[in-house]
């Protein structure tokens, strides 16, 4: 059984989908959704998805006691979907590879603090960007910086807004995320 934690700061769509997505798989599952927003929606989806929730401080991550959480021993993947802390080192130590990190961007290029959410959107069609996409990338010490897993893009139209884009970049979120989550884990098992 390979074993996953969710960290969201959000409405949980992603965690959603994810959690859609390995429903019927007998070998994978979500341990825990963690949330350090206590008005995020994603608690509310972790409750009617029956999913447990965790709701923490940033101090909590940043000082290692949510580490002692016990689906911290267990976890195969840890899945960034929405979170917007920075993962300290002790979490990147420990889970070396192992966490990973969605953004709605072609990276290098619009990560970084403080890039997320309609503000990624709005500085891709003010520079007159061609196409946009999404980036799966393994966490480090800096937003946005660890190595690349996986990059899906697409033209953007002429009359394309942050809405239409967010659109989307959503849509392509929901399609690969589960599926590149799902691969990395089969080849951490050869």
């Amino acid at each position: 059984m390979k074993h996953l934690i969710i960290f969201a700061s959000g409405s949980g769509s992603n965690a959603e989908n994810i959690d859609n997505y390995f429903k019927s798989n007998d070998h994978i599952k979500i341990d825990l959704i963690a949330t350090n927003n206590p008005k995020a929606g994603v608690i509310e989806r972790a409750r009617r998805l029956n999913l447990p929730c965790l709701i923490f401080t940033k101090a909590d991550l940043q000082s290692g006691v949510l580490l002692k959480h016990q689906a911290f021993k267990n976890a195969d993947l840890i899945i960034l979907a929405g979170f917007l802390l920075k993962i300290p080192s002790p979490f990147i130590e420990l889970f070396p590879k192992k966490i990973i990190n969605i953004h709605p961007a072609l990276l290098p290029k619009y990560g970084g603090k403080g890039m997320f959410g309609n503000l990624v959107h709005q500085t891709v069609i003010a520079n007159n960007e061609k196409e946009s996409g999404i980036s799966i990338h393994y966490v480090n010490e800096h937003y946005d910086q660890g190595a690349l897993i996986f990059q899906k893009a697409f033209p953007l139209d002429a009359d394309e807004t942050a809405d239409t884009l967010a659109q989307k970049i959503h849509k392509l979120e929901y399609q690969y995320f589960p599926v590149v989550i799902e691969n990395l884990l089969l080849d951490a098992s050869k």
